[in-house]
């Protein structure tokens, strides 16, 4: 009997060892990373292979410590195989024991298709919307770039080991650096959807050197497939883009103000208030005859629209994010005040760059000198409760008294709300003053004086 075979039955009798001729893994599952070869109470022959496919590498782990990475190819494994050689050392010199090593396959190919998204809203500070909280989402791919390190640091000894365990903390990974680079950047929210191959470019070379060296990991492909802001802050980016199809912002305020005009003209009672209608239409007045103004500077172009020709604004005149009646938007301090004259009982609420919170109009010194004081009420005229010479009695306002008086001498006699009792109606001020208005009295019959002589 040869030096091997009497190794082999010496082996297989005391440990219930078999020798494996082949150490080849062929994964059919979509997400598994690492394979550990089952080992426990198998030797591995003499002049035995190692077959390592395109797409993985084998890992070698001796008495616990990690021996060698294969790449791939076909490998025999023999003395002459340096991880093999402890194991045939430990055969040579103590024939009771199996060879005491692991063997680890790792899947090298990209993982494709890891979905990523913002588990909670990130807060961002934009320099046209200030703070604004935003979401995303899009996918990635990854592949094990440095088999040692992944074994190493994620994997230790588990027999096997899937995307769905390292996945999580990928993504928890990227979406960290995600929000550090768009800050960084600087890039308005608006003009964000021209630069999502950028930040995800951005974000993968900004990583791949920490994966690499930490988890043994490469960030192959990054992509931002979308990036949200909360419906409230979407309708206001809706609004500015409509201000944006409407030309200029005077412009867009006297759209508005029309439309306010217009639309409190169909309420019941409409323009039952003169002063606040003659309020709005000293506004409605200014705003369209700077427009007029503007537009006589240069001739009408269809393309342009009727800012042809038309100055820029003045240096200087202050703008305001408004939210009220009149619409949301940025408007200058004349719009706005249009905008509190057409509705003074609403709420109209401004903010500037600089301003803790949204504040009301009349907080803004600038925005109150241009609003003049609400007009008083129109004073009602007082109403009495009269009884004449007929015996019957009504309601009737001080000169309808007054005119019954003169027309039908007699006992008049008048009462309202306040009045300890009924009085005299000629001796009630209100009528007194009505009856001492009227024309004086004709002079008596007789005709003329005689002429003189």
């Amino acid at each position: 009997m040869s030096f091997w075979d009497n190794l082999k039955g010496q082996v297989t009798a005391h440990a219930g060892a078999q020798f494996l001729d082949v150490l080849e893994w062929t994964d059919d599952t979509p997400n598994t990373l690492v394979y550990r070869f089952p080992t426990f109470q198998k030797a591995i022959q003499d002049g035995g292979k190692l077959v390592v496919r395109e797409g993985q590498a084998a890992v070698f782990v001796s008495e616990g410590k990690l021996s060698d990475v294969f790449a791939p190819g076909t490998y025999e494994l023999s003395t002459r195989t340096k991880p093999i050689l402890a194991f045939f050392e430990s055969i040579k010199y103590a024939l009771n024991m199996p060879y005491k090593g692991e063997v680890y396959f790792v899947s090298t190919r990209q993982f494709t298709d890891q979905k990523w998204g913002t588990a909670n809203p990130i807060p961002i500070r934009d320099k046209d919307l200030g703070v604004v909280r935003i979401r995303g989402f899009g996918n990635f791919a990854f592949r094990v770039s440095e088999p040692a390190t992944f074994i190493r640091e994620i994997v230790g000894t588990a027999g096997i080991f899937s995307t769905d365990e390292i996945t999580g903390a990928v993504k928890r990974k990227l979406v960290s650096a995600l929000a550090d680079t768009i800050g960084e950047s600087k890039i308005p929210l608006l003009d964000l959807v021209a630069h999502y191959m950028d930040f995800g470019d951005a974000l993968r070379d900004r990583l791949n050197t920490w994966f690499q060296s930490n988890w043994g990991l490469t960030l192959t492909d990054f992509v931002v497939e979308n990036i949200s802001v909360p419906p409230e802050v979407e309708k206001m980016m809706d609004k500015r883009s409509s201000m944006a199809l409407a030309g200029d912002m005077n412009q867009y305020a006297q759209f508005q103000a029309a439309n306010a005009i217009e639309e409190a003209a169909k309420r019941p009672g409409g323009g039952a208030n003169p002063f606040m209608d003659a309020g709005m239409g000293l506004a409605m007045g200014q705003m369209v005859g700077g427009a007029m103004g503007r537009q006589a500077t240069g001739p009408f172009n269809p393309q342009q629209g009727l800012n042809a020709g038309a100055p820029p604004p003045l240096p200087g005149g202050a703008r305001y994010h408004y939210n009220g009646p009149g619409g949301q938007g940025e408007f200058d301090a004349a719009a706005i005040a249009g905008f509190v004259m057409a509705n003074r009982g609403a709420q109209h609420l401004v903010w500037q760059a600089g301003w803790p919170a949204w504040k009301s109009w009349s907080d803004s010194p600038e925005l109150a000198q241009l609003v003049p004081p609400a007009p008083p009420p129109v004073p009602t005229a007082a109403v009495f409760h009269h009884t004449g010479p007929d015996g019957a009695t009504t309601q009737l306002s001080a000169g309808d008294i007054a005119a019954r008086v003169k027309a039908q001498p007699g006992r008049h006699l008048v009462w309202k709300e306040g009045m300890a009792a009924w009085a005299e109606a000629a001796s009630v001020p209100e009528i007194a003053a009505c009856l001492s208005s009227g024309p004086p009295p004709l002079p008596p019959a007789g005709g003329p004086p005689p002429l003189p002589q």
